[in-house]
């Protein structure tokens, strides 16, 4: 019987109880692995070439650099895997710095910790994940100009969006609806240029907010 496919995970907190009890907790998971642990920035960069780690969970409020900088030299890197910001903070600007920089999550410590391995494991299949109760603080971190939930979509456009909103990709988006990828970049170009929105991430968190059924 083959074991199963067990996803690797770098922990970033500069506080060792924290990562001391992350790691116990997915140590009974087996499908998620920690490879690595790093108290700050500088440390988790030296440490993702040599383990290629599919998923950072990094903290924000960090000496010497904090998890914001860290996931901007990571994406300067081009690190592609996964970033899942872990903080205590629900600070706007916070927000809207990560998901810009292309964070695949942004979420509270002070969630349960079954909630936590299940946004672990959702943010690995593609999904961006957010704590409960950040939807409308996000929305609003990344709103500019304000965007008025009432625009006129279209059925295929709305259901384009729920799936953007579920981290699916052009390619899965297509299959799933019946339509070739190419169709798909191009509801998705027009979509953003209509919502006045600048990436995914944007229109995921925006269908979130307004859109019935997502979230």
């Amino acid at each position: 019987m083959n074991a199963p496919l067990r996803h690797t995970l770098l922990l970033v907190d500069d506080h060792p109880m924290m990562r001391r009890g992350i790691r116990q907790m997915l140590e009974l998971e087996d499908d998620l692995q920690i490879v690595g642990e790093a108290s700050h920035g500088e440390e988790a960069l030296a440490l993702i070439e040599p383990l290629k780690p599919d998923l950072v969970l990094l903290d924000n409020n960090m000496p010497q650099m904090n998890g914001i900088e860290t996931l901007r030299r990571l994406r300067a890197m081009n690190y592609t895997g996964k970033v899942l910001l872990f903080t205590v903070s629900d600070a706007e600007d916070d927000i809207r710095d990560a998901l810009r920089l292309d964070a695949n999550g942004y979420l509270l410590k002070d969630m349960e910790p079954e909630l936590l391995i299940q946004y672990i494991r959702d943010a690995l299949n593609g999904a961006l994940v957010i704590s409960p109760g950040l939807t409308r603080v996000m929305a609003q971190a990344l709103r500019s100009p304000p965007r008025q939930a009432d625009v006129e979509l279209t059925e295929r456009e709305r259901q384009v969006l729920k799936t953007i909103a579920g981290g699916y990709s052009n390619k899965v988006i297509g299959h799933k609806l019946g339509i070739t990828e190419g169709t798909v970049k191009v509801h998705v170009k027009n979509l953003l240029h209509k919502l006045g929105l600048r990436s995914r991430v944007e229109a995921a968190v925006w269908a979130m907010e307004n859109l019935r059924g997502v979230g």
